[in-house]
């Protein structure tokens, strides 16, 4: 048997209070020289996870070190940087050039992405290649920024980033030995947390592992036998209705949310995330990953059972689903920056009467990344500025706390207000909050997999939980079949949730879940439908709502 990673597993009721004090040491913030015991850096996700996105791993083992900037493991986009608009881009790239010529590289400025052009908020990608007529080592963006750092200093590169991979707070491990049954147990796409986050494996606890046994919290398919959650007709409504948007793999069909969950919700006409026809959802074809191998995607159907989970907590709550995570995860950052930047440009729009706006009350992002340098002089701005719009505008962003049972910060989440005031960003009572939820097991004791530390704000729900699936029926059998008198007799199909329903684990579902509680708050509260309040009034609404589901108040 593997042995507990720490002594709270061993007792967490003696314990749990001590790691608490612990992990609310002030001089073992994250990115500082000693590490809390709870702050490991989970070990990296496999290469081919990363290799899609041309991901690199930083291993503060090897990586370079520049006086003051202690790194820590993450996941980047190797030959790009990212130039955020808020700064002199031009400066930025003349000393990103000049460092880069004598190591036999060039800088290129690449087009913005087209969704950001005419946004307030976004990056300038900068591509690093070999200058011409030279043989050198592939060029290197973290090697890049950290001698930019050191020969102009830190203030030089201030808004220049590596391009992060985000992945999303539930992974899937893959089938192996070919059946479901391996080992005595089932095995199949489910794992809460394999390769989650850029540095995970969960095989190595096998407490953990559990999770994503069938019939311990991994998906598989499960009968539902009530009824479709109540819905109150307009008519009845006093106000419009919340509005919860979910940017994740889209949503699919099903009876209890078509009609419900809007998917077409542009900005200006222009697509937002990947909701643009030129590729298939992962909500509507399963085996898009080895599309021959049989097997359905480790995160096909993510979205679709977000939206079962807001639906269940809120029936009276619109939904707005779109789609930047494809079917095996992950994304990188600049997309994500790219698509939160539409959707906050919808939300002022919204509260300051301009055409094309749409209303958005809740926010719920089911990703994450950990930060390199989560130092406050170090932290590109980019993403929290962005987060701090939406929340200027009454918008609550409920964020996973991810899977990797640590205590080391993953952002978005930790951008939130934490409960020993530590954070790295100030707390602005202002703002609508962004709020970081961990997951509970079905007994509501924390799940081993939740991340944890002072930045986890609150905890729902987030292990064993059931939801809406769309109709996939992947290529894996039940281990059994017959038939007797006329009828087909078999053990349960792992793979087939043609009966539209399933079981899954993750800080992932915690984040709907709270989001759907917050919007179950709003019901009855809110302006009516042609009649959008100001931001002001909007915050102070939604606030009273978060308090009312978690206790956080703006005070």
């Amino acid at each position: 048997m593997d042995k507990p990673e720490n002594d709270s597993q061993n007792d967490p009721q003696n314990d749990t209070e001590k790691d608490r004090d612990k992990t609310r040491d002030k001089s073992q913030r994250p990115g500082r020289p000693g590490r809390r015991p709870l702050d490991r850096d989970p070990r990296p996700p496999a290469s081919a996870t990363i290799a899609a996105v041309q991901g690199r791993l930083l291993d503060p083992a090897t990586a370079l070190v520049v006086d003051g900037v202690v790194p820590r493991p993450t996941v980047y986009v190797g030959s790009r940087l990212l130039v955020s608009k808020a700064v002199d881009v031009d400066g930025a790239i003349a000393v990103l050039r000049a460092v880069a010529e004598p190591l036999g590289w060039d800088v290129v400025a690449e087009e913005e992405d087209r969704r950001t052009v005419n946004l307030r908020f976004g990056y300038l990608p900068l591509r690093l290649i070999v200058a011409s007529n030279r043989a050198t080592i592939a060029p290197d963006a973290w090697t890049l920024l950290q001698q930019t750092r050191a020969q102009f200093g830190v203030d030089a590169v201030k808004g220049v980033s590596l391009d992060h991979l985000v992945v999303p707070a539930i992974e899937a491990s893959p089938l192996h030995d070919g059946h479901p049954l391996h080992d005595g147990h089932p095995l199949h796409d489910g794992h809460p947390l394999h390769d989650g986050h850029p540095a995970s494996d969960a095989r190595s606890s096998r407490a953990i592992a559990s999770y994503f046994e069938a019939g311990s919290g991994g998906r598989q398919p499960v009968a539902y036998v009530g009824a479709a959650p109540g819905r109150r007709p307009d008519s009845t409504m006093s106000g419009r209705r919340p509005v919860v948007a979910i940017l994740d793999t889209g949503c699919g069909s099903h009876p209890w949310l078509d009609g419900i969950v809007k998917k077409d919700v542009t900005l200006d006409g222009v697509p937002i995330g990947y909701s643009d026809g030129t590729s298939v959802s992962p909500e509507d074809d399963g085996d898009q990953s080895g599309p021959l191998d049989g097997s359905i995607d480790p995160i096909s159907g993510h979205g679709t059972f977000i939206s079962g989970l807001i639906r269940q907590r809120c029936p009276d709550a619109d939904i707005v689903a779109w789609r930047v995570m494809p079917s095996d995860g992950p994304i990188v950052e600049s997309d994500l920056v790219a698509t939160l930047a539409q959707i906050a440009e919808l939300a002022r729009r919204h509260r300051a009467g301009e055409e094309g706006g749409h209303p958005i009350d809740v926010l719920s992002l089911s990703m994450g990344y950990y930060h390199e340098t989560p130092e406050d002089e170090l932290f590109d701005p980019t993403m929290y500025a962005i987060l701090e719009e939406l929340g200027r505008n009454g918008v609550v962003v409920v964020c996973s706390a991810g899977n990797d049972a640590t205590s080391r910060p993953s952002f978005p989440a930790a951008f939130c207000r934490w409960s020993d005031d530590s954070g790295p960003i100030p707390f602005d009572r202002t703002l609508a909050p962004i709020v970081s939820v961990g997951a509970l097991n079905p007994n509501r004791t924390d799940a081993l997999f939740s991340n944890a530390g002072p930045w986890v704000q609150t905890y729902v729900a987030g292990a064993a939980v059931v939801s809406t699936m769309p109709a996939f029926r992947g290529g894996y059998e039940p281990v059994a079949r017959t038939s007797a008198f006329g009828r087909v007799r078999e053990a349960i199909d792992p793979d087939d949730f043609q009966g539209g329903f399933a079981v899954w684990s993750g800080t992932s579902f915690s984040a709907p879940i709270l989001a759907g509680d917050v919007a179950a708050a709003l019901v009855d509260r809110l302006e009516g439908v042609d009649d959008p309040v100001g931001p002001a009034d909007a915050v102070a609404t939604v606030w009273t709502a978060v308090s009312a589901c978690t206790g956080l108040a703006p005070s």
